[in-house]
């Protein structure tokens, strides 16, 4: 798969551009140098049902 395609079927399952996700994870506090690409993920997961997160969430 190509970027390009992760990014369309991103756009498609979201209903939302690769920017208006960042917009949306700036708003949640989940941006900039300091943010770990696991909080990133797991936002994904719970809120849009992206990606293989689920399967690194903690069970504690």
């Amino acid at each position: 798969m190509s970027f390009q395609a992760y990014l369309d079927t991103i756009e498609k399952k979201t209903g939302l551009t690769p920017r208006e996700l960042i917009a949306k994870g700036a708003e949640r506090g989940i941006a900039g140098p300091d943010t770990k690409a696991a909080a990133v993920l797991e936002w994904l997961a719970e809120d849009y049902g992206l990606g293989a997160a689920t399967r690194w969430r903690s069970t504690t």
